[in-house]
């Protein structure tokens, strides 16, 4: 990182302890950054409305608004602010999650200064190579490999350059919000905000104000009018993601903003007028919850113009060496130092694991693996996968590989392991497990009979 980025760049540190709190400004302080500091979860929030922050380095145990609820609320309004955790040693697995949720990193106590600042130094670059809205370009999808990737691919394209709503459909962790950014990067509305709501981690009790925004004195502590998040959409794209887990009030309001295009902000009395694309996503069944009278089937039908439906990581699994890769590859590095490889055992554990976590599970499991290897290449061993998720006995009817066996020479058996992979993991729906493989019903049925496949008996 230059000089210059270091003398203007401000960083928030928060802790409750103002003796750990004296520590930080002064070890970031002496590296040329402008520190602001709060000791608590209240003040941060306040600081946050009034000066431009870079960066937040905050504890994660605070009483009020704990790190955990700063980092959702601060992640709401700004997603594309890096948010560094501190935590005790103990509360690791919470930390974790938040990394999963969009957190930058975490740093475990006590933690040496220079490791502090190494982080901080880097996220900031990072955040100065993407540019004055501090949103990193969106990252390319691995495709091509796969058919269902080829299919999203080529829906993209298609769907980018109109005005239509799009609704995304996939499990967490498939990289909903990176088809979101693809599809406003490759839209006439690029030049505007991309502005992302996470309806997921945002109290209801906050949405409505941070959507909306508010009035001066409509309620406690809005001590200044704030202008919502659809308003900032202006021009641009809106994509909020986990809509599902909005409450009845809040979807009605969102349904007339759809219709008319027009809010009001939380104590106003005039309406805005709001242009703005508006993309949402999912992991949520939303047919089954409107069955449940719990989401609106009219706002259903306004969000789903185009439907996209994003494969599990187990449904693409051509896709993984590509994106294990390409993950390696971003990670930072000494000057002049490779990046690290996967071992030909590492890599085939990697295609045969189920993935529950998707797409950002790989992508943990590739940082985890780059620290644990030696020598620069990883291998089984350094792979920090779940134990639970490991891959089940064959199924019957034949026999897959394993983790560490290798696979058969023979291309028949070969085809065989993967038409029976593709059945297992449909249920044994044929015309889905063709879908899968990328072959017509006609094909897996004539496949399943020539190799004799037949499904595990019913419990």
């Amino acid at each position: 990182m230059t000089d210059h980025l270091s003398q203007i760049a401000a960083v928030l540190v928060v802790d409750d302890d103002p003796a750990i709190l004296a520590v930080l400004e002064a070890r970031l302080a002496s590296a040329g950054l402008k520190v602001l500091t709060a000791r608590s979860g209240e003040e941060a929030l306040a600081l946050l409305e009034r000066e431009p922050v870079d960066l937040v380095v905050s504890d994660q145990r605070m009483p009020g608004i704990s790190g955990k609820e700063l980092f959702r609320q601060v992640h709401a309004a700004r997603p594309a602010l890096p948010f560094i955790l501190l935590t005790a040693h103990g509360r690791i697995p919470e930390a974790v999650e938040m990394v999963k949720e969009g957190a930058s990193d975490y740093l475990t106590k006590p933690f040496e200064g220079r490791e502090l600042l190494a982080k901080v130094q880097a996220l900031l670059a990072a955040r100065a190579h993407a540019g004055p809205s501090g949103a990193a370009p969106a990252p390319q999808l691995a495709g091509g490999a796969s058919p269902a990737m080829a299919r999203l691919l080529e829906m993209i394209e298609r769907v980018a350059p109109s005005e239509v709503s799009v609704l995304i459909l996939g499990e967490s962790g498939t990289g909903k919000e990176v088809v979101a950014r693809l599809i406003h990067q490759k839209s006439r509305r690029s030049a505007g905000p991309l502005v992302v709501v996470d309806c997921g981690s945002t109290p209801a009790n906050l949405l409505e104000s941070e959507l909306f925004g508010h009035l001066k004195g409509s309620f406690t502590h809005a001590l200044k009018d704030k202008k919502g998040l659809i308003q900032e959409a202006q021009g641009g794209t809106l994509f909020l993601d986990e809509i599902g887990n909005i409450g009845p009030e809040m979807q009605t309001r969102l349904l007339r903003f759809l219709q008319e295009g027009t809010i009001r902000p939380v104590g106003g009395t005039k309406n805005i007028s709001v242009d703005s694309r508006v993309i949402a996503a999912t992991n949520a069944d939303l047919p089954e919850l409107i069955k449940r009278g719990a989401f609106r089937e009219d706002l259903y039908f306004r969000i789903k113009g185009i439907t996209l439906h994003l494969p599990a990581l187990r449904q693409r699994r051509e896709d993984i060496p590509a994106l294990a890769r390409q993950f390696l590859a971003r990670l930072p590095r000494p000057a002049g130092a490779p990046a690290c490889s996967l071992s030909p055992q590492a890599l085939r554990t990697l295609v045969d694991y189920p993935w529950p976590g998707n797409v950002r599970e790989l992508k943990h499991v590739m940082e985890a693996g780059a620290v644990l290897c030696q020598g620069g290449v990883i291998e089984p061993q350094d792979l920090q996968l779940e134990p639970s998720a490991q891959p089940a006995a064959p199924a019957a009817g034949g026999q897959a590989a394993g983790p560490g066996e290798a696979l058969p020479l023979s291309l028949d058996e070969n085809e065989r392991l993967a038409i029976l992979r593709a059945l297992t993991e449909t249920g044994w729906v044929l015309s889905e497990a063709a879908e899968l493989l990328g072959i017509s019903r006609r094909t897996i049925h004539y496949k399943v009979k020539k190799y004799g496949l037949t499904p595990p008996p019913r419990r």
